[in-house]
């Protein structure tokens, strides 16, 4: 077969369909290049859920009249002109494969005005076919139309959806972009009506709350947790990396992942290390099949990033990916350990004010008298809570309970040992009301009611004695460390070469893991040593994940997953049970230890420990005020 040079019209439709996919393909490179030109006001007007028109209007800096035809050419750009400019780039656009490609495929035109200049022009491109460039008057910055999209490659326009399908990718897009750009106006019509406004002007805000509620709705505002959180990379460069947004609470979670956005260097971007470290890092008090929702900006300095790994920029690269899932995994970990019981957070919608977990003040009208006779004339002090501890049974996972006693101390003592050292909670002051309020009653042996400044609290007294034993079994462990225990017999592993080499490379990481391992073959590991607290349980299993793990992440967590799951079914076993009849210092107890908690607002399972109800909402049940 003889070698011959492409046409430029059938290069750049085989280029179009790398990086035009859809409608929403083609609005989401136009409006990156307005807002790459400085744009602050980008009308976006659509027909047919953009296959019939997609008009993008700006009002950035414009293009020169004698660049317009170059500006339709492939791979000519004004963002890079080095590969330096390319490891370093910036932009949201620098590829040069937009405009010729979606010309290529579609009615094309763009007029363009420098705010210099008296007037604008404009230049047609139907099919890939480039026209004359002609004198059009019209405001500064450039206007870019689209229509009848795939007109001349009807095997791809075949593949378009409906037209709601079509638009509501394009929303979703448009949704992703405005919240990383509160500062830039975007307006949107469908079929001449008008579709949507996301207001702009909001310069250096970029954790916007009317941004957020525009887009995600009020309901993850008052749910979301700040997280802002910066570490050094390199000493020598003295580049840092930095992690900031919102994550919802683990109360506000969702089917699906549908409101999950991640951004690197203000790019919106999938990536499955960052994803990975993310779920990790919900893994402890998630419900089982939910999706957390979240925005973050992953901030790293762009010579540790490859932007340049897809056509449509939805991936990236990074030079050191292990550090980056683990920088995410503990940033968000340590975010959600302070999702304890009582604490308030997020953004009140009506003030836009970010909400502090801060203890109610007792009203004056209520003398602080008032205060230990609520609970049986009691002070408020930590009463004993040796009474909730029971003898823990066989958890059937490989442990036995004499040889958790030993390792976890106290942890777990008998009724029968009610002097058992216990570390100090803090004390209610005089004149405050704790978060959780104190408590008035136990309903059905289940519910523990808890009065509160400006409501009622209900808690789930067996999900939340459940957590605390938990989070203190956790501790003790960490506290302790992971012991490796030799194997009598060496178990051979048959394994892939390149599973083989990450062994024999993260030897070190293994054996902090808990494992010895040695290389016995191209393709074999010899296991030599496996954690102590899972040797009864699928060690080859857990130690294929591991690997796996590395292999794919450069980190892994199955070890410490898998003991969580062995000290969460411990905690369940030992915590209160329903029907367990506690007094009223042994509610306000526990009370004060959800307070003091990590992830108290969760049980191990990831099910809420206590809800709140404000006397607002008590009123309207009995339509008070009326």
């Amino acid at each position: 077969m003889t070698i011959r040079q492409l046409p430029d019209t059938l290069v750049n439709q085989i280029a179009a369909g790398e990086v035009i996919e859809r409608p929403a393909s083609v609005v989401k490179e136009l409006v990156e290049n307005a807002i790459d030109a400085g744009a602050t006001r980008v009308d976006i007007d659509l027909e047919d859920g953009g296959v019939r028109l997609i008009r993008i209007r700006d009002d950035g800096g414009g293009i020169p009249p004698e660049e317009l035809p170059l500006a339709i050419q492939r791979h000519a750009t004004s963002k890079i002109a080095s590969l330096d400019d390319l490891e370093a780039v910036a932009t949201l656009g620098f590829r040069g494969e937009a405009l010729p490609s979606i010309a290529s495929v579609s009615r094309f035109s763009i007029a363009s005005r420098q705010g210099r200049d008296g007037r604008g022009t404009v230049l047609l491109v139907e099919g890939g076919r480039v026209g004359e460039v002609a004198p059009k008057q019209l405001p500064p910055g450039t206007t870019v139309e689209v229509r009848d999209l795939f007109f001349n490659v009807p095997a791809r326009r075949k593949f378009l959806r409906a037209e709601r399908t079509e638009l509501g990718h394009i929303e979703e897009w448009l949704r992703q972009l405005a919240l990383a750009r509160p500062d830039v106006e975007l307006r949107v019509t469908h079929n001449g009506k008008p579709l949507r406004r996301y207001k702009g002007g909001e310069s250096g805000t970029l954790f916007s709350a009317d941004r957020l509620g525009e887009t995600l709705g009020e309901e993850f505002l008052v749910n979301a947790l700040q997280v802002d959180h910066e570490t050094p990379v390199s000493t020598e460069s003295g580049s840092t990396m930095r992690l900031r947004g919102w994550i919802a609470r683990p109360a506000y979670s969702r089917a699906s992942a549908d409101q999950q956005y991640l951004y690197v260097n203000g790019r919106a971007v999938r990536d499955r290390s960052v994803a990975h470290a993310v779920k990790q890092a919900y893994a402890d008090v998630l419900f089982h099949g939910r999706q957390p929702a979240y925005v973050l900006f992953l901030d790293v300095d762009p010579r540790r990033v490859d932007v340049n790994v897809h056509p449509a920029k939805h991936e990236v690269r990074f030079r050191d990916s292990r550090a980056i899932h683990e920088f995410v995994y503990r940033t968000l970990s340590a975010a959600l350990a302070e999702t304890r019981a009582g604490a308030v957070a997020g953004i009140d919608p009506a003030t836009g004010e970010l909400v502090s977990p801060m203890p109610a003040s007792m009203p004056s009208s209520m003398p602080s008298s008032t205060v230990s006779s609520a609970y049986g004339g009691q002070p408020a002090m930590r009463p004993d809570v040796s009474a909730w501890n029971r003898p823990m049974p066989q958890t059937g996972l490989g442990l036995r309970v004499d040889e958790a006693r030993v390792a976890y101390g106290a942890l777990y003592g008998a009724s029968t040992a009610p002097q058992q050292a216990v570390r100090p909670l803090p004390e209610a002051v005089e004149g405050e009301v704790p978060p959780l309020g104190y408590a008035i009653a136990q309903l059905h042996g289940i519910y523990i009611l808890s009065e509160t400044v400006d409501g009622l609290i209900v808690v789930d007294m067996h999900a939340a004695h459940e957590r605390i034993g938990y989070e203190k079994l956790k501790s003790a462990h960490d506290s302790i460390g992971l012991r490796m225990q030799p194997l009598l017999v060496p178990q051979t592993i048959a394994v892939s070469e390149r599973e083989a080499e990450t062994a024999e490379r993260e030897a070190e990481t293994l054996a902090a893991l808990g494992f010895e391992v040695t290389r016995s073959g191209p393709q074999a590991l010899a296991l030599r040593g496996v954690p102590a607290l899972l040797a009864d349980g699928e060690i080859e299993a857990l130690f294929r994940d591991v690997i796996a793990d590395l292999v794919e992440h450069g980190a892994s967590r199955r070890v410490a997953g898998a003991r969580d799951e062995l000290l969460a079914t411990m905690a369940c076993h030992s915590a209160v049970r329903a029907n367990r009849r506690l007094s009223l210092p042994e509610m306000n107890a526990l009370l004060r230890e959800m307070e003091a908690t990590e992830r108290s607002g969760q049980c191990n399972h990831g099910r809420p420990t206590w809800a709140k109800f404000t006397l607002g909402e008590i009123d309207r049940w009995f339509l008070r005020g009326r």
